[in-house]
């Protein structure tokens, strides 16, 4: 008789693995070549966190609903797109800030999207009827900027048009953070990056204004082939003034960061390992 007990990490490799058909084919276009990847993120994700890999194990149904959910938005699960938390024994999946940037900015209808906190020694200016954006100045070598009071974010549209800009203040922030199913556990990402958390509510607020779904794509293809189809053809849009895209400062975080507890995790040889076992399962 084999009594050889198989560990915790494991159990949840052969849980994803088992729906692994199932969630590489929610993955959109752009991700398809990147399955493996996609999947050994998700397990880095409870690797790196035992609270959170019990519960996956504990109730592997809620860990596949959230990958599920993560790969039909396209989202990079266990990183600042797409928090995968534990509550109540369950496992909760949460877009980051970055997904809901990137859900915006992969609509195509944005050519820049600008989400910034403003902390309580920034200058800031904003006024609605006489301003198409606010007025943030920064001085980024001043050493302290004191606490966060509010965020902002608005979109460059590609037309050039700049879109609604959203203010987030305090109130809105404690809002965000009582409707938060974590808010106030350890393992929180309200706990652990509370200024991600707060620029998320901005952009999940402007995401409200400006498209994010593949709809708009098709809405678009459509009115090109109508046009197309036209006797006249229109005279050509006038090119909107190039705008530099702030992901350039937001850039991605560090592939070994923890999302939940923001320590840095070296995982060496263990991710490779977690994606060959990945690429060899259905070959």
């Amino acid at each position: 008789m084999n009594t050889t007990a198989i560990s915790p990490i494991d159990v949840a490799r052969q849980n994803i693995g088992a729906y692994k058909g199932e969630l590489l084919a929610a993955l959109p276009s752009h991700l398809q070549d990147k399955g493996v990847g996609w999947l050994t993120s998700a397990l880095s994700a409870l690797r790196k966190n035992p609270e959170v890999l019990k519960c996956a194990n504990q109730d592997p149904g809620s860990l596949i609903v959230a990958l599920s959910e993560a790969a039909q938005k396209g989202l990079m699960p266990g990183t600042d797109e797409y928090y995968i938390t534990p509550k109540g024994g369950k496992i909760l999946g949460v877009v980051g800030y970055q997904g809901e940037v990137e859900l915006m900015y992969r609509a195509g209808a944005v050519s820049s999207v600008i989400v910034e906190n403003v902390y309580e020694k920034d200058k800031f200016q904003w006024n609605p009827g006489t301003m198409t954006k606010p007025i943030h100045d920064v001085d980024w070598f001043g050493g302290d900027r004191g606490k966060i009071i509010g965020s902002y974010a608005y979109a460059i549209m590609k037309d050039g048009a700049v879109s609604k800009v959203v203010i987030v203040n305090q109130e809105r922030i404690d809002r965000a953070k009582k409707a938060s199913a974590t808010a106030g556990k350890s393992f929180s990402p309200w706990t652990s990056d509370e200024a991600a958390m707060i620029l998320k509510t901005a952009a999940h607020d402007l995401a409200k204004w400006v498209p994010t779904s593949a709809e708009y794509i098709r809405e678009q293809v459509r009115a090109i082939r109508d046009v197309a189809n036209e006797p006249v053809k229109p005279a050509p849009e006038p090119t909107p003034e190039a705008v530099v895209s702030p992901r350039q400062h937001h850039p991605a975080p560090e592939p070994a960061a923890d999302t939940v507890t923001g320590e840095l995790v070296d995982e060496g040889e263990q991710t490779d390992a977690d994606a060959a076992w990945f690429a060899q399962q259905d070959a």
